[in-house]
């Protein structure tokens, strides 16, 4: 039978942004089934996802961050080493692990910049949520 829990990571760079997704989320899945775990970047979440994932208690784990330019290193480096590891802890444990990571091509910290990112982010947290019970859905019929 597959776990009714679903985890949810998020990163903690832009939380003002990011913490939209997990309200997105919650939208679709009654948050009393969500546990939420903070970490500090993006850099972060795929370790934590395979653990979540290995654990036997999500039927889904979802992962949200904000991976910006910050000057000093290429964040398409971050970026895909994160995707590449959410994917791999997904298809290593068996357990969807769904990204809302987004790598925007230009953005400040304004308040224009920050607004248009929370309200996308709120609908990729409702799309992760429809992802994850499709995905349950799917692997039901299969078994079934």
């Amino acid at each position: 039978m597959t776990p009714t829990r679903f985890a949810f990571i998020k990163a903690q760079w832009h939380a003002e942004i990011v913490d939209q997704a997990l309200a997105g989320f919650t939208q679709v899945i009654d948050p009393a089934l969500v546990d939420v775990f903070d970490v500090p970047g993006a850099f972060e979440m795929p370790l934590l996802a395979r653990d979540m994932a290995a654990s036997g208690r999500y039927g889904a784990v979802a992962c949200a961050a904000l991976v910006v330019d910050g000057g000093i290193y290429r964040h398409e480096f971050v970026a895909q080493a994160v995707v590449d590891g959410l994917m791999r802890a997904g298809l290593d444990t068996g357990v969807p692990v769904l990204s809302v990571s987004l790598t925007p091509h230009h953005f400040q910290p304004t308040a224009h910049h920050i607004a248009i990112y929370q309200t996308h982010f709120i609908e990729k947290g409702r799309e992760a949520a429809q992802a994850a019970l499709a995905i349950g859905r799917a692997r039901a019929q299969l078994a079934a």
